[in-house]
């Protein structure tokens, strides 16, 4: 590992450094309930922290204790997950088990899941370097603007805004022309003047399609890859204002800044130490044994998972990317199945075992209103923008949280998912009418929730096709 990877990961160390308390509290402020996931996912947080203040001769013997959540859909098995990540900035991908299904027939192959979070990675902190030099991006596309507005005269001619003695009257006169410029462009009354821009566009390489049924899609992206970087580059010239052209320069310049030698790096060992894989629906590969043998799509993908669990290396348009620390999180309802039906060598690969438990009618009254990103929140500031106010009455909200426990129960229950689906029949008139009928104020109450939705809630029909 280089010398500048090694400090890029003792930064994210001290972002990573919450202490459990801390890590829950967090997952508290978007999910409610779950208490044992969330003491689970905390813990294994933690202990990569632990892992990289432990001497650097014994860090890589300490291998990351994988979790498998087991409830059903629409409890927090993935917001859990997805917050987490969010929390600490780690790379995070999620993924599903049952698109690996029959590896070698129509199925993916398994380890494009590490060349998709590597890719992420990469994008991830290629996006952290742009922002970290924006500053000096902008002062180059400034530069550039004004040899644009003042031609003839480059920003290597003046130093500093300053001029000698020496200098002749004529580019005395340039020079100071252009302070005042630039002065005019930071005050932004040069924002709406035109000026001819020459843009960089890629030119349209021919598309390699792999007809094929064994999974070779990743062959196929590295190969258009290639060929994009074969094709030159065209340019063409196009008039715009001042302001959009400072926006275009300085996403050009930025571009331009960033060592991608460097990015790579780091990316890479950000996926190798911090990287969050979390595997949804691994029930569905995981079942017995058929009597006339294993079952191939179920068992091969669980063996094909292996390698990347226990620990290897893959090889990525990057460069190999080791597995070892990265940390897997497996997640399935096990309604038929039950994780003792994985095969033993996956099994023991996933020590932590949590149970989510299912959501009930108080659960769905504090998921309404204490969350940051609660539904009855995410409605009103999305009606505000009509000039509509739109109010929840305690009972409301309750008698919402009861339809839609109830709903769950008559049907197939999907958690906390059928939340959405209760709102958007709630709010369906005001939503439609909220150009027309703004500025106005709604209060939904009770008996507004009852008139609306009653009758779906208690016609079995109705429920089954529109909640």
């Amino acid at each position: 590992m280089s010398k500048d990877s090694k400090t890029e990961l003792t930064k994210h160390t001290e972002s990573l450094s919450l202490t459990p308390k801390q890590i829950v509290t967090e997952l508290d402020r978007y999910i409610i309930g779950q208490g044992q996931a969330k003491r689970a996912v905390a813990i294994a947080l933690r202990n990569r922290w632990r892992r990289l203040m432990v001497p650097e001769e014994f860090r890589d013997e300490i291998a990351p204790k994988n979790i498998i959540m087991i409830g059903p859909t629409g409890v927090g098995k993935t917001e859990i997950a997805r917050r987490l990540a969010k929390l600490t900035r780690s790379p995070f991908i999620k993924v599903e088990a049952s698109k690996y299904t029959e590896v070698g027939y129509v199925g993916r192959d398994v380890e494009s899941m590490i060349r998709e979070l590597m890719d992420l990675a990469v994008t991830m902190v290629q996006a952290e370097e742009k922002e970290r030099l924006a500053a000096k991006a902008a002062e180059m596309a400034e530069e550039r603007i004004l040899d644009l507005l003042l031609p003839g005269f480059k920003n290597g001619d003046l130093l500093f805004g300053q001029e000698e003695e020496s200098d002749p009257p004529a580019k005395r006169t340039m020079s100071q022309t252009r302070l005042k410029l630039r002065k005019m462009l930071r005050d932004g009354k040069l924002d709406n003047r035109m000026v001819d821009l020459e843009v960089e566009q890629s030119t349209n390489p021919p598309i390699a399609r792999i007809f094929t049924n064994i999974g070779l899609d990743e062959m196929e992206k590295n190969l258009n890859d290639a060929m994009s970087q074969i094709f030159p580059k065209k340019s063409h010239r196009r008039r715009v204002k001042v302001k959009e052209a400072q926006t275009v320069l300085t996403q050009e310049e930025a571009s331009r800044l960033v060592d991608m030698e460097k990015v790579v790096q780091d990316a890479r060992a950000r996926v190798e130490q911090y990287g969050l894989i979390f595997i949804d629906e691994i029930d569905k590969v995981a079942g017995p044994s058929h009597k006339n043998g294993p079952d191939i799509s179920r068992e091969g993908v669980q063996r094909d998972l292996l390698p990347l669990v226990e620990g290897s290396s893959v090889p990525t348009k990057h460069g190999p990317v080791k597995t070892d620390h990265i940390l897997f999180i497996a997640a399935g309802a096990f309604h038929v199945s039950k994780p003792s039906d994985l095969i033993p060598e996956l099994q023991g690969r996933f020590p932590i075992r949590v149970e989510l438990t299912s959501l009930s009618k108080e659960d769905f009254i504090r998921i309404l209103t204490e969350p940051q990103n609660a539904l009855t929140i995410q409605y009103k500031k999305l009606l505000a923008t009509e000039n509509i106010e739109l109010d929840f009455t305690s009972e409301a909200v309750e008698e919402l949280a009861a339809m839609a426990f109830r709903v769950n129960e008559k049907q197939e229950n999907i958690g906390a998912r059928r939340l959405s689906t209760i709102m958007e029949s709630l709010l369906d008139n005001i939503s439609f009418d909220a150009p027309e009928i703004s500025p106005a104020k709604f209060t939904i109450t009770a008996e507004y929730v009852r008139e609306r939705l009653a009758d779906m809630v208690e016609n079995t029909d109705l429920t089954r096709y529109i909640l």
